[in-house]
């Protein structure tokens, strides 16, 4: 049986549902599981370049159908993340706000998007809708490889609850408890993060501000709106005013992190931390199971789930690569599979190992395709087939150069784990604040993760012995041995923790190469991973957005499978051979302002038109020029009727092109 999984919201490419959506049914992704085996799965982010996008999974259903190899015709069901009446009553609540917007169930949306755009022609009664939770704890569950665990669900909230605690066995669930949406940790933590100017979506930004802090500035103010109870029980309730009062300075985006604001940090992850625990370990007493599946947004708390980990309650814990609601899309196709009646209560399941490996989105093509790609970008980039693209990288690295690495299939989940990557040595401290500014312009405290080979990993970090986890993911923060951090500058946390991904050689063979390789030349088998993206947008799926990328930031090698990218010297400006491209949110916009001293004047801007867009002010010629883009001509030839491409304008569209208002192609392609 050929089932679909989708996650997200409804909206098309090019525009939202409704005005000024909120963030509601985010994560969008799809995922393709064939009698209960894990297929393909994406997140649409990749393709339509918005993080965290909530549009509907157009893209990404289209990937898991090529990558699989499957016609639309051969789905057997579609299942959905949510329960169906609360679809309906979220999008009636939009329907209401917007009497313009025509009223259309999330039914009649689904299957007009799979069948008007793919030719997925879904039976009503195949079409099937699940709770949230529980489509969390299958996708964590089922592949965790265990036979019962402790399988506990924390976000900000599904239908009604905001956790929930379930016993898994032999594939099944059965439902311990639930606490209400009143005591939403995942809601806690978002909205406290405003007071330090960030949103949805950068909560894990503030779990790695916190060891810059001091919990007990805060802790009094904090333990006024948290109290742990018997039973595994708590209250909860956020107040911002409690802390304005207390002559607390809110932090505006884009300004600098004061001591008050990491004391903050501190004290906010404290409560998660502390409230968190107070709910497991009752349920893991309450039970005695031994084994723990987490999940859910909280889940991806690393700092949280490495203190589960040096608790010692248990003597295994999972965590799903793709905790958040895209791993829900795996969840929803998992539990129609069961509804469908698959694997029927009172019989043996198959056994499952446990999932070790997150690349199953697309691959990035043939050497041919990928050699035309690269020829076609020739004005701006010169290539390379070293007889050891492995060994040359390695080499690369260890004399200090930083690679755009993009290798097989992409990773499902948000965080590269060695296929969508950025890779530099870890010795050098100041490697931290080098990739921070030229690559990924964004805060200097953001650590990096340390990617380690597996027979090293006790070595250089402490690994817990009485419990058992799943370190492929980059899911727990550990200690760094104190004796070397030293020598990892670059990837030791201010309080000596470290995001550790150990890499087996049997998940990912290239990618274990490389490090062991890079260990042979320097004594130390650890490199420095990040995600393979700027700031501006999330983590690259193709070629093409591999070498924007490389063409847009200050990296100095790009590694595509077995091809080594360099840049071609003083070209970064000798863009006028390619051709620019709206994207389908891309949006041009004349407005009249007043200024300080009273006069009317023209502002000319370009935005993105989607929750969380970016926005900028641009020079009237810059405005004109961008006003003829049709996707067909290059921008040598618009600028004939544009007035030229001076330098000015020249520098100012190189960073439009950065903050990925607009993209680039060349004209053979």
């Amino acid at each position: 049986m050929l089932v679909l999984g989708l996650s997200g919201a409804f909206s098309p490419e090019d525009a939202d549902l409704a005005p000024n959506m909120d963030g509601s049914f985010h994560d969008a992704a799809a995922c393709l599981i064939r009698d209960g085996e894990l297929v393909a799965a994406a997140e649409e982010e990749r393709f339509n370049r918005i993080k965290q996008t909530n549009k509907f999974p157009i893209n990404a259903v289209r990937a898991c159908l090529d990558t699989a190899g499957v016609a639309p015709s051969q789905i057997d069901a579609v299942g959905h993340y949510f329960a169906e009446y609360a679809v309906d009553l979220a999008l009636d609540s939009i329907y209401i706000d917007n009497p313009g917007i025509p009223r259309r169930a999330s039914r009649e949306l689904i299957t007009g998007y799979l069948g008007g755009e793919l030719g997925i022609e879904v039976p009503y009664d195949r079409l099937l809708y699940s709770e949230h939770h529980v489509c969390h704890a299958m996708s964590s569950f089922i592949r965790s490889g265990m036979k019962e665990a402790l399988v506990v669900v924390m976000d900000a909230q599904g239908e009604r609850n905001s956790t929930t605690i379930y016993r898994g066995r032999n594939e099944q669930l059965a439902k311990l408890g639930t606490y209400g949406a009143s005591k939403s940790l995942g809601w806690f933590y978002e909205e406290s993060i405003h007071l330090l100017g960030y949103r949805l979506g950068d909560e894990y930004k503030v779990m790695g501000l916190a060891p810059y802090g001091n919990p007990a500035t805060y802790r009094d103010l904090f333990s006024s709106m948290y109290k742990l109870r018997d039973q595994g029980d708590f209250e909860l309730k956020m107040d911002h005013n409690a802390f304005l009062l207390k002559g607390f300075a809110p932090r505006r985006a884009g300004e600098e992190f004061t001591q008050q604001h990491r004391d903050f940090a501190a004290g906010l992850q404290h409560v998660l931390e502390e409230t968190a625990m107070h709910v497991i370990r009752f349920w893991a007493e309450q039970t005695g199971l031994a084994s723990l599946c987490f999940v859910g947004g909280v889940a991806h708390n690393s700092s949280l789930n490495g203190l589960l980990l040096r608790s010692g309650r248990f003597r295994e814990i999972f965590v799903h690569p793709a905790s958040h609601d895209a791993g829900a899309a795996e969840g929803a196709a998992l539990a129609a599979t069961y509804k469908l009646g698959s694997y029927r209560p009172g019989t043996t399941p198959p056994a499952r190992p446990r999932l070790r490996s997150a690349s199953v989105g697309p691959g990035l093509g043939t050497a041919s395709e990928i050699e035309k790609q690269l020829m076609a970008w020739g004005d701006l980039v010169e290539y390379s087939l070293p007889a050891d693209v492995v060994a040359e990288s390695a080499r690369l690295l260890a004399s200090g150069s930083v690679l755009g690495w993009a290798q097989g299939r992409s990773e499902y989940g948000p965080r590269a784990l060695g296929n969508r990557s950025i890779l530099a040595d870890p010795r050098p401290a100041e490697n931290k604040e080098r990739i921070n500014s030229m690559v990924k312009k964004r805060e200097a405290y953001r650590p990096f993760a340390p990617v380690v080979t597996q027979e090293a990993a006790e070595e250089y970090f402490h690994i817990p012995t009485q419990t058992q986890a799943n370190y492929e993911f980059m899911s727990f923060v550990v200690d760094v041995r104190e004796s070397r951090r030293a020598e990892l500058g670059a990837v030791t946390h201010i309080d000596g923790s470290a995001r550790l991904q150990v890499i087996d050689p049997d998940t990912n063979p290239r990618y274990y190469r490389l490090v062991r390789t890079f260990g042979e030349l320097t004594g130390t088998p650890v490199l420095l991973n990040t995600s393979f993206n700027n700031n501006a947008e999330p983590i690259v799926q193709d070629v093409r957005d591999a070498l924007t990328c490389f063409l847009t930031t200050g990296l100095d090698i790009l590694v595509i499978e077995d091809f080594l990218v360099r840049k071609r010297p003083d070209r970064e400006l000798a863009f006028d051979n390619l051709i620019p491209e709206f994207r389908p949110v891309t949006r041009l916009v004349k407005r009249l302002r007043t200024t300080l001293d009273g006069k009317r004047a023209v502002a000319h801007e370009i935005y993105l038109d989607h929750l969380k867009g970016a926005r900028a002010e641009i020079s009237a010629d810059a405005f004109a020029l961008l006003e003829t883009v049709d996707g067909v001509r290059s921008l040598a030839s618009l600028s004939v009727t544009a007035g030229g491409l001076g330098d000015d304008i020249r520098h100012e569209l190189y960073r439009l092109w950065q903050g990925r208002f607009f993209l680039l192609r060349p004209e053979r392609l």
